[in-house]
């Protein structure tokens, strides 16, 4: 059906303080099997990705510490976890799956990375639990490999893609498109190509006329032939770290206008699913699954 994006090591890399809402990575695939949205051969395990392409976004001093495990302890603090080989490993493969993802969605319409969205990750530091930008990686391969000319990041996130913004505030080959809550972190935003900022509690009614009619307009224009999308279900009320006031079903909606302009369009999307930190893990998973689920509905 669509290619998801997964691999054991997305689970459990981390300390146990911050495990809970990784659980999700776990979780989520086996509920996309239990509906059958998905089936086991849709599921692919992303290698390690060569760091030449990691380089082509990354500079070479940054991902040289990464590797060496010699950040500096201000660099590592910006990370917020605590650096190691696995966690490392685990970035290197989350942007290897968004690239396998991206390539198959020629074929597939759709690809997913069940972990992915890291977008707080610039050319030359981490940020807030993202150490490697696997979006902009993905957009740079396509476009080295000259697999498409324009690409639209349509960042849905509650969170600013600032790191996606720094990376490609030169490069108009790259349309970077941020909605989020303006007083959410990062409290000092970068520049997209175009940022939509929200006010706290925005409601599903204001979100998504905003996004309804932005998003045709800017495919109109820009005319890309291939979408990365960052589907975050932190624009929920209930999110510890959003300020948005969106429902289940507002977010749902969200999903059904992006994956019905991939469609009008006929252009290939790759989906990560970025950030959710709802109390209950029910929450997240089920917000999660939505996005499957319209995207089995609009594109199959």
């Amino acid at each position: 059906m669509f290619p998801i994006a997964f691999h054991p090591i997305y689970k459990h890399p981390l300390p146990e303080g911050h495990r809970f809402p990784m659980l999700k990575y776990e979780l989520l695939p086996q509920q996309l099997l239990h509906e059958g949205i998905a089936l086991k051969t849709d599921f692919f395990e992303p290698e390690i990705i060569p760091i030449e392409t990691v380089l082509r976004v990354h500079t070479k001093e940054y991902v040289s510490d990464l590797l060496d495990l010699t950040l500096d302890a201000r660099a590592a603090r910006k990370i917020g976890f605590p650096l190691s080989k696995e966690l490392v490993e685990r970035e290197l493969r989350i942007a290897q799956g968004t690239i396998l993802g991206s390539e198959k969605a020629f074929e597939t319409k759709v690809a997913f990375n069940i972990a992915g969205g890291t977008h707080h990750a610039y050319s030359d530091h981490g940020e807030a639990f993202c150490l490697l930008n696997d979006q902009a990686i993905a957009a740079q391969y396509l476009l080295d490999k000259k697999l498409a000319k324009k690409i639209l990041i349509i960042d849905l996130d509650v969170h600013q893609g600032n790191g996606t913004a720094e990376i490609f505030q030169k490069n108009d080959n790259v349309f970077t498109f941020s909605v989020h809550g303006k007083s959410n972190y990062p409290f000092k935003k970068e520049t997209s190509d175009l940022d939509i900022a929200f006010e706290d509690n925005t409601s599903d009614e204001d979100f998504l006329k905003t996004i309804s009619e932005i998003i045709p307009k800017l495919i109109a224009q820009q005319k890309p032939d291939f979408i990365f999308y960052l589907a975050g279900v932190d624009i929920l009320a209930s999110d510890k770290l959003g300020k948005l006031g969106c429902s289940i079903d507002g977010c749902k909606k969200r999903d059904e206008i992006v994956f019905q302009n991939c469609e009008r369009y006929q252009i290939p999307v790759q989906v990560s699913m970025g950030g959710g930190y709802s109390p209950e893990i029910k929450t997240i998973i089920e917000a999660h699954a939505n996005t499957y689920r319209v995207a089995k509905d609009i594109l199959f």
